[in-house]
């Protein structure tokens, strides 16, 4: 493992507290401050035979590392038949106050790259199981860790070995009005969001959480639009070239003659994210704007 300040400082976040005391310095490397020269060291590795986990402290600055994982790491299995086994993990997001340049959603970025596979958790289980599947695969992996969840969520998580699949949607709330397509922080306030209409109005809300953009489940989504014909697709992201937006237009492609409504999206406005808290809260999306788009949808 690799990245600025993982090992005797522990981290950032305090994820690898720890790690250097019982897997040496070897094994837990403390970087400079250089994204180009951890991912680029972290494709060596891989190429010789280890699976890295390269952190970026902040995932907004995996920019300055973007050329290598988009430009080598994600072609190299096309270009020499060569797998590149390597994780590029760290926070991300917003709603702590943490201003533009540590709150940026940057995983559409990814998305549309060619052999780049795309993670993003929103539950400590899953953290874990999609964490050691990422690293297990054979071809580079980005793995978004919302830091407003670090120490917000909380439940069991199983010892041992736990094997979460790439590519494989959770429905993590059942309902039969409208189906909510969500991923990260997002699944957290869908699911108030869906709790709230259930108790005030009784609508019956049905909330998946994708956990992977690439690879991404389309059977399970899909079923899912079929079921309810009302279909509302939320993330954190920036709404222009969002996910969101491939989602709605799968659905569209090969579902459209299930769907009672149009299907909606909401996310972030087209901004950096403000420090100022007030700001900060208008410019990203909760539940009470989504249950807003949840009722008209099922108004229609």
């Amino acid at each position: 493992m690799l990245g600025e300040d993982i090992g005797t400082y522990g981290g950032a976040f305090k994820l690898t507290k720890g790690f250097i005391e019982e897997f040496g310095s070897k094994r837990i490397v403390d970087a400079p401050i250089s994204e180009a020269a951890i991912v680029g060291a972290a494709i060596g590795a891989a190429l010789n035979g280890m699976r890295p986990v390269a952190e970026m402290q902040f995932m907004d600055f995996v920019t300055c590392g973007f050329n290598q994982i988009v430009n080598v790491a994600g072609t190299t299995a096309y270009r020499w038949n060569m797998g590149v086994p390597m994780v590029v993990r760290g926070p991300s997001g917003g709603g702590v106050g943490a201003n533009p340049f540590h709150s940026r959603n940057s995983e559409a970025w990814f998305a549309h790259a060619s052999g780049v596979k795309v993670v993003c958790p929103a539950f400590p289980a899953d953290a874990k199981g999609l964490m050691i599947a990422s690293i297990r695969d054979n071809n580079p992996v980005v793995f978004y860790e919302h830091k407003g969840l670090y120490r917000k969520i909380k439940e069991e998580v199983p010892e041992g070995e736990y094997i979460v699949s790439l590519g494989k949607a959770r429905i993590v709330r059942e309902g039969n009005d409208c189906s909510v397509i969500s991923y990260g922080s997002a699944v957290h306030f869908a699911l108030e969001a869906a709790q709230k209409l259930h108790d005030e109005k009784g609508y019956s809300i049905e909330v998946i959480d994708i956990r992977t953009l690439v690879p991404f489940d389309e059977e399970t989504v899909l079923q899912s639009a079929k079921k309810t014909g009302k279909v509302i697709i939320v993330h954190e992201a920036s709404l222009t070239g969002g996910f969101g937006g491939e989602i709605a237009a799968r659905i569209a492609d090969k579902a459209f003659e299930y769907l009672d409504a149009p299907i909606k999206r909401v996310a972030a406005y087209d901004s950096p994210t403000p420090f100022a808290p007030t700001l900060e809260k208008a410019v990203l999306p909760n539940a009470e704007n989504l249950q807003k788009v949840i009722e008209e949808t099922l108004n229609y």
